[in-house]
C-alpha cells in the first residue's frame, strides 16, 4: 500500500530493475492529475517516491483517498509508492521527473513559476544523487513551449546544484497525455513520446517508460521536438473546436441547430467529428498560448491560433448573452447543472462554466449552480461560486444543461422538465437533452 515515507526506508527498499541489472530508483515531483497516476504505475516496476509539498494531498493519498478520482482507492491500497511532503527526505534517484502545472498568466502569458520552483528544488537533490555513483536524468512532463527545458530548466539545475548539465546530470522530456475521467487511454496503455539529451540518455527514459505502457514510446528527434508535440497537439484540438462554436454562432442567426448540421456532414468518411462547446481544463485553454507566447518572442503572428483561443475564451460570454435573449431579456431564477470543466470528473481547473454563470449574474439573473462531482469549498475559493445541493428540489425561469454529466443524462425528460418553471425554458449546450427549447 502507499506510505508515508522517511529517510530510513532508503536503506530497506528494494527497487525493482531495468533488464537484468540496473537498479532504478524514481522521484516524481508532483502528485496532481498527471504525476499520481504516473507514480502509481512506476511504483509497479521500480522503486518509487511520491513528493508533493501539499501536506494535505500527501496525508490524504496515504489514507487511501485521491481527490483528483483518477486513482482508485484499490488501486492506492495495493500500490508501494511511498510518499513524501518534503522534499529534503528524498534518497538518491536516478530519475527526477517533473510533473508540476504549467498555467498562464492574466494577460494569458505563460506562468513558469511552478516549473522553474520545482527545478530548484530538484537541483538541490542532484548532487546527493552523483555522490552515490548514479547518473540522474531530470525528465519534465509539465507541458512547456520548445526551449524550455534545455534553456531555462537546465541552467536553473545547474544553478541549484553546482553541477554541469550534460556531464554530471542528463535532461529528458516525455509530455503528458492524461486526459482527465478517461478510463480508456490511460498512462498504462498509451504511446509515451519521449526524449533525452543525448542518445545513451534516450535509451534511459524510453527504457524506464516503455515498462510501464502497452503503448510503447515514440523517440522524438529531440527534447525541443517532444515539446512542439504536446502544444500542438492541444491547439490543433482548440482550432477544430473554435470552427465549431463559430459555426454554432452563424447557425444561430439562422435558426439553425449545430446539431442537426453536424448530424448531417457526420455521414460525410473524413468529416472530423468535433463539437462546438465551453473549452476549459488547463491543456487546451491553456497550451496555445504557450506555442503563441514563443511565436511571438519569435517575431510571428500566430494568428489562426490566437483567432481560436479568441473564439473559444469567449464562447461563455456569448452563450450567456443569447440564453439572455431567449429569455426575452427578462431576468429571472437560473439552474446552471455543471461546474467542472468536462462531465463526470471533479476537475474545475479552467471551467468556463464559470464565465457563463458570471455573464448570466451580470445580466440580472439569479443564478443557482450544482455540481454532484464538483467540490464545494474548492468552487467557491477558486471561482466565488457556491454549490447549492439541494437545487434540484425546485424549479428555474432558466435551466441550463451545461455539463453533461451521468447524474444529469440519466434523468429522464419529465424529471427534467420538473425543473423548469411554467413558461421557463430548458437549454442544452451539448445536444443531449431530447425536446430541450434551446441548444447550441
Amino acid at each position: 500500500m502507499t506510505y508515508m515515507y522517511s529517510p530510513g526506508d532508503a536503506a530497506s527498499a528494494t527497487p525493482a530493475v531495468i533488464g537484468e541489472a540496473t537498479a532504478t530508483r524514481v522521484a516524481v515531483i508532483g502528485l496532481g492529475y498527471v504525476g499520481l497516476p504516473l507514480a502509481v504505475a512506476l511504483a509497479g516496476k521500480f522503486d518509487t517516491i511520491g513528493i508533493d509539498i501539499d501536506g494535505r494531498r500527501i496525508e490524504e493519498l496515504a489514507g487511501g483517498h485521491d481527490r483528483t478520482g483518477e486513482i482508485e482507492r484499490e488501486r492506492l491500497d495495493v500500490s508501494e509508492l511511498a510518499l513524501l511532503a518534503d522534499p529534503v527526505g528524498c534518497p538518491p534517484c536516478d530519475f527526477y521527473i517533473v510533473t508540476v502545472p504549467t498555467p498562464i498568466d492574466g494577460a494569458n502569458r505563460p506562468d513558469l513559476r511552478m516549473v522553474e520552483a520545482a527545478s530548484r528544488t530538484v537541483g538541490a537533490m542532484l548532487p546527493a544523487a552523483v555522490a552515490e555513483g548514479r547518473v540522474p536524468v531530470v525528465v519534465y512532463e509539465s507541458t512547456v513551449y520548445p526551449g524550455v527545458t534545455e534553456e531555462v530548466c537546465g541552467p536553473l539545475l545547474e544553478a541549484a546544484s553546482g553541477l554541469e548539465c550534460g556531464t554530471d546530470f542528463f535532461l529528458g522530456y516525455s509530455p503528458e497525455r492524461i486526459n482527465p475521467g478517461d478510463r480508456e487511454h490511460t498512462i498504462d496503455k498509451i504511446t509515451k513520446v519521449v526524449s533525452g539529451q543525448t542518445p545513451e540518455v534516450l535509451d534511459r527514459v524510453a527504457d524506464l517508460y516503455g515498462a510501464i505502457t502497452s503503448g510503447g514510446v515514440f523517440r522524438a528527434a529531440s527534447i525541443k521536438a517532444a515539446e512542439a508535440a504536446k502544444v500542438i497537439e492541444n491547439a490543433q484540438r482548440d482550432i477544430n473546436i473554435a470552427f465549431m462554436n463559430e459555426i454554432a454562432q452563424i447557425f444561430s442567426r439562422m435558426d439553425l441547430s449545430v446539431w442537426d448540421v453536424l448530424a448531417a456532414a457526420r455521414t460525410k468518411w473524413n468529416f472530423l467529428p468535433f463539437a462546438p462547446g465551453l473549452v476549459g481544463g488547463h491543456c487546451i485553454g491553456v497550451d496555445p498560448y504557450y506555442l503563441s507566447h514563443r511565436a511571438e518572442q519569435l517575431g510571428l503572428d500566430p494568428r489562426v491560433i490566437l483567432a481560436g483561443r479568441g473564439i473559444n475564451d469567449t464562447m461563455a460570454g456569448w452563450v450567456g448573452r443569447k440564453l439572455h435573449e431567449v429569455r426575452g431579456e427578462k431576468a429571472g431564477s437560473v439552474l446552471v447543472l455543471g461546474l467542472t470543466f468536462k462531465e463526470n470528473i471533479p476537475d474545475l481547473r479552467n471551467s468556463k462554466v464559470a464565465d457563463l454563470v458570471c455573464t448570466l449574474g451580470r445580466l440580472g439573473h439569479g443564478v443557482t449552480v450544482h455540481d454532484p462531482h464538483a467540490d464545494a469549498d474548492e468552487a467557491m475559493h477558486e471561482y466565488g461560486i457556491p454549490l447549492v445541493a439541494d437545487a434540484l428540489e425546485r424549479s428555474y425561469d432558466l435551466v441550463v444543461l451545461a455539463v453533461p454529466h451521468g447524474a444529469y443524462v440519466g434523468l429522464d425528460t419529465a424529471q427534467v422538465r420538473a425543473l423548469v418553471a411554467e413558461g421557463g425554458t430548458l437549454a442544452d449546450l451539448k445536444g443531449v437533452i431530447e425536446g430541450a427549447d434551446w441548444t447550441l
